[in-house]
Formats: C-alpha cells, sequence, structure tokens
C-alpha cells in the first residue's frame, strides 16, 4: 500500500478528539488532501467543521486506513459499525488506549491488518512520541504508512511485541502527567522555602519546560547533561542527594509509578 492509494480509496478517522485533531492537523499542514479524509465524530468541533474533510458522510467502500482514535469506553458501540471493512483490504491503526489487538481481530475478522499505537499528549504540539506494533496480517509497506501518518505529531518507534505496550503507555504514555506533577510539587517546594506561589509556580513551569527543550536539542545523555549542572558539594549536588538516594529518592518512586500504571494498563486490556 502507496500513499497515492491513501489518497485515491480514502482515509477514515474515527473519532475526532484532542489526539485526533492534532493528528488531522499534521496531515493537512503535510498536504493531504482533505477530501481524502472521511472524519466520523458526534459533537465535530467548529476547526474540524472548517478543514473540508467529509465529516460524518457515507464512508469510502474500501478505504485504504481506519484510524481509530475513540474514547476505549466508546469502542464497544463504535467499531462494530466498520466490522463490513474488515478482513484485509482495508489497514486499521489504532492511538485508542489500553485495546489490545485481539479485540480489533475478534470484531473485524482475523484476517484483517491491524496496527496498535501508543500515542501520548505532547502530540498536541507535534512533540509526541508514539510506540507501534501489528499483527500478523500487517505487511512491512502497511507499518511504513502508519509511521509516516503518526509522524505528524512526533517520534515514532517499532516495538518487538504487543506485551511491550503496558511498559511503554506506564512510561511516555502517562509520563507527562507524572512531569506536570512535578511542576505542582517543586512549585510548593519553593513557596515551603518562602516564594510568592504564582512566582515558584512560573520558576517551575519554565525550569522544566526549558530543561525539556535543552534535553531535546542536546547530542548529550541524560546523565551528562545532569552531571554538567553539578558543581562538586555545590547547591545542586546537595539537592540530587536527596533525589538520587537509592532506598527514598526518585528512582525508586520512579519504579513504583511505571509499575502502577503499567499494571493498570494489563488490567483494562483484559
Amino acid at each position: 500500500m502507496e500513499m497515492t492509494d491513501v489518497k485515491a480509496q480514502g482515509l477514515v478517522l474515527l473519532g475526532c478528539g484532542k489526539m485526533g485533531s492534532a493528528m488531522l492537523q499534521g496531515w493537512l499542514a503535510d498536504g493531504f488532501p482533505p477530501e481524502a479524509v472521511t472524519v466520523v465524530d458526534p459533537n465535530p468541533s467548529d476547526w474540524l467543521a472548517a478543514q473540508g474533510v467529509r465529516l460524518n458522510a457515507t464512508l469510502p467502500e474500501r478505504p485504504a486506513i481506519v484510524l481509530v482514535a475513540v474514547k476505549p469506553q466508546m469502542m464497544a458501540e463504535a467499531l462494530p459499525s466498520l466490522a463490513a471493512l474488515g478482513g484485509g483490504e482495508t489497514l486499521f491503526l489504532s492511538v485508542a488506549a489500553g485495546t489490545p489487538i485481539a479485540f480489533y481481530e475478534s470484531v473485524l475478522g482475523a484476517a484483517t491488518p491491524v496496527i496498535r499505537a501508543m500515542p501520548n499528549t505532547p502530540a498536541a504540539v507535534g512533540r509526541g512520541i508514539t510506540a507501534i506494533v501489528g499483527n500478523a496480517r500487517t505487511s512491512a509497506a502497511e507499518m511504513d504508512l502508519a509511521k509516516h501518518f503518526l509522524s505528524a505529531v512526533g517520534q515514532v518507534i517499532r516495538l518487538e511485541g504487543e506485551a511491550q505496550m503496558d511498559a511503554v503507555t506506564g512510561l511516555s504514555g502517562s509520563g507527562p502527567a507524572y512531569l506536570f506533577h512535578m511542576v505542582e510539587a517543586m512549585a510548593r517546594a519553593g513557596m515551603a522555602q518562602g516564594l510568592p506561589e504564582d512566582l515558584a509556580m512560573q520558576l517551575a513551569r519554565a525550569t522544566v519546560a526549558g530543561a525539556g527543550e535543552l534535553l531535546h536539542q542536546s547530542e548529550e545523555s541524560a546523565a551528562q547533561l545532569r552531571i554538567n549542572v553539578t558543581s562538586p558539594n555545590g547547591t545542586t549536588a546537595a539537592g540530587l542527594e536527596v533525589l538520587m538516594d537509592e532506598v527514598t529518592g526518585l528512582p525508586r518512586l520512579m519504579e513504583k509509578v511505571v509499575a502502577a500504571a503499567a499494571d493498570r494498563s494489563r488490567e483494562l486490556a483484559k
């Protein structure tokens, strides 16, 4: 399957919330023709209505790709309506959290090529990272195509197997929330040291956002960037001694955090 096939046969976007909108915006900016996209969404935004896509129109007979971006709890309702497209000619690409490939195969038929993807919310600013894995019916060309469409919102990595998806969910899928909470905790710690609330929050936000950008642009490892900031017996070293403590510090805590999220992802998949 080539890009020309997708433009000719059409692409269906099932659900256009935040993630769907971010991806669609990326494709259109990349020059993908809006008339080749059919969006199915019960509550379309004003932005979506203005994009020139086919909105809640009759589905193409044999679309090249159906991208499933509905909330997991709406899946059981939304997917059966597309069962007729299962069986091999249409690639199903899912960005719905916690929905295993086996569920798609049970609804659409085992001969359906299915790729499961786990993006994260920085996709909204084109800085997401998405992990993908395909079922046995997925061709190399279809994996490449999925990678192309998901690259519209950031980096794409391929997993060795679906079993890794729960760990990805716990690390990068849920990870942005951990960082946002770290900003809250840093701001509170600044307030405890005598800073007013708005100033503490401004300093914490700018510090985490700036450090993230430095990490993004730098060729150096995270460990090296940490070392660069840390002068011997200085202030940073004193703070890091607490943070890096093997028993009470961040490494052990983060291990528990990611494990809890990954375990919940395993539960949801059952």
